[in-house]
């Protein structure tokens, strides 16, 4: 398989993942509303905070990988945002099509962010911001 092969599989996996995180986070702001989504996250006996910090790393995360900004970063700090969904959703079983969703979908989400955390950022990618470049370790800058 050819490098440019190899990165435009990469970068179809970070815009997917993307798109997802993106797309969830602004679902929780526009249709559930954020006291919804905080009265949900409540109901499951977690913090109002939990609600905010999940809405927060699925828009920012969302976009930064959609950009190609960080993208091993961004994709390693949505996986407990993934592994919190899973959480949410095992009591559902395992079809994400059950009522009240299974844990399937948040499951094969954590393991595309494990793959862009692998793989790195791919093609069409703008990489990094020189403002905050320096505070990102080196090993999370692909």
């Amino acid at each position: 398989m050819s490098t440019t092969t190899h990165q435009h599989g990469a970068f179809i996996t970070r815009a997917a993942l993307g798109t997802i995180l993106l797309s969830h986070g602004l679902l929780k702001v526009v249709v559930f509303t954020i006291p919804g989504t905080v009265g949900y996250f409540e109901s499951l006996g977690l913090p109002a905070a939990a609600a905010y910090l999940t809405i927060f790393g699925e828009l920012a995360g969302g976009t930064a990988l959609l950009l190609g900004l960080y993208a091993r970063l961004a994709a390693l700090l949505s996986l407990p945002i993934l592994l919190g969904a899973a959480w949410a959703h095992s009591g559902n079983g395992w079809v994400f099509s059950a009522e009240g969703g299974g844990w399937e979908f948040p499951v094969l989400l954590a393991v595309l962010a494990v793959a862009v955390a692998l793989q790195g950022a791919g093609s069409f990618a703008l990489r990094r911001l020189p403002v905050i470049d320096r505070f990102i370790p080196a090993a999370l800058k692909a």
